[in-house]
């Protein structure tokens, strides 16, 4: 099906020809007759599927429908959870704006810098703002934008948005907006939370879920390599150069992993730079651009890549801390294998993480063979299972609040034996 079916503009599918897209993606396809009809939506498809077209396009269709507003009103808003998130949508919307008869003036805002040259830059209005929560509030409280004309609010990777430190700033952001908006969820996993806050706010929505099916699924090869812990940097020294893979996006637990790691393979010749929360902005910005350019070879990122980071034709990822869950399982993997491209992705397995990599397995439905490289055999011995042990996995162990119920409720019971 050509995008000219779907009933956009012929601006819009001129965009999204320059842009090299050819044909519609299944969620693209499902999605976007659904949102020009004025329907709220839920969409839930693998990483790489092209979710953030899927509701660009039609945004940016309804927005030049309406009547041109001067001064500018912020009619779009489009909530993400990271800086590199919100400079990723806010550069796909740009560009798919470009040739539209009339300008569209896109504002990205995220924490981490300074607020006055965002402030500026919102001088006159915008018509579209992608932000993060917290930024967008302080904007709001500074009263260099106003929220009172949104009629359009999307929520991409919303399961992040629901992240601890994310969802209160989300109920006092959606308290700003108008009740009558049109709603979009979009995310590649949908956990229960979500789903909860999705039934509260949309209105008859209509639910574009794209199966895993081997059509859709993206082409990535996936390694499960048993490996002592002490042995790791000199594996993943030794794969990057036996597969002479050209980019590689190794994910570690911490920012001083990230710091150490990407040292060690510098040391051994290989052109490694650390990305993580700890780098100023400016930083990370150009360690995205200098790999994407080619310019480093190995990026040792935390959990903080894992999402919104689109770098094309990425042959390889590597996990060399497993992720604590298995939804970051798939967001990491899915940073390769993009676009129709093919990619492996490797974990390392140390005795230690097994009863972890295990669960993440079940989970994902997987079952993936131990790997053994020669010379690097694993000599490490798996610990003894407890009956309590949930080997890391997310949602698993007691929350805060669940330790405070406890410990209330041990507290009643001791008064009660006084």
């Amino acid at each position: 099906m050509p995008f000219s079916a779907l009933g956009l503009s012929p601006a819009l599918i001129h965009s999204a020809t320059a842009m090299g897209f050819v044909a519609p993606t299944p969620i693209q396809e499902a999605a976007i007759p659904a949102i020009l009809r004025g329907a709220d939506v839920v969409g839930s498809a693998q990483t790489g599927s092209g979710k953030t077209a899927a509701f660009a396009l039609p945004l940016l269709q309804r927005l030049h429908a309406g009547s041109p507003h001067t001064p500018r009103r912020v009619r779009a808003l489009v909530l993400v959870p990271t800086r590199e998130l919100a400079a990723q949508v806010g550069e796909v919307v740009r560009s798919l704006a470009q040739h539209l008869p009339q300008p569209v003036k896109v504002a990205v805002v995220f924490g981490g810098v300074s607020i006055n040259p965002q402030m500026m830059g919102l001088r006159g209005g915008a018509d579209v703002v992608v932000a993060t929560p917290g930024r967008l509030l302080d904007l709001v409280e500074h009263n260099a934008l106003q929220l009172a004309n949104v009629n359009l609010l999307v929520l991409d990777e919303a399961d992040r948005l629901l992240d601890l430190g994310f969802a209160e700033e989300l109920q006092r952001t959606l308290a700003l907006l108008p009740q009558q908006r049109q709603n979009l969820f979009f995310s590649a996993t949908f956990p229960a939370a979500v789903q909860t806050l999705a039934e509260g706010l949309l209105t008859d929505p209509v639910r574009v879920a794209v199966a895993d099916t081997p059509a859709n699924e993206p082409s990535i090869a996936q390694r499960a390599i048993a490996v002592d812990a002490s042995r790791r940097t000199q594996l993943l020294r030794h794969l990057v150069q036996e597969h002479q893979w050209s980019r590689v996006l190794v994910f570690v637990a911490t920012q001083y992993a990230a710091e150490h790691v990407a040292e060690k393979l510098y040391k051994a010749g290989i052109f490694a730079t650390p990305f993580h929360g700890g780098l100023s902005q400016g930083a990370r910005k150009q360690v995205l651009q200098e790999f994407k350019d080619d310019r480093w070879q190995v990026v040792v990122t935390t959990d903080l890549a894992a999402r919104g980071i689109d770098i094309a034709q990425l042959p390889a990822v590597v996990n060399y801390d497993l992720p604590r869950s298995a939804v970051d399982y798939v967001h990491r993997i899915g940073r390769t294998g993009r676009a129709g491209e093919s990619g492996v992705a490797v974990s390392f397995v140390t005795a230690d993480a097994e009863a972890h990599f295990r669960l993440i397995e079940k989970r994902q439905h997987l079952s993936l063979p131990r790997e053994q490289i020669p010379g690097f055999e694993p000599t490490e011995v798996p610990p003894e299972a407890t009956a309590a042990s949930t080997g890391g996995i997310k949602g698993k162990r007691p929350s805060k609040k669940d330790k405070l119920r406890a410990a209330a409720a041990a507290a009643q019971a001791a008064k009660g034996q006084d």
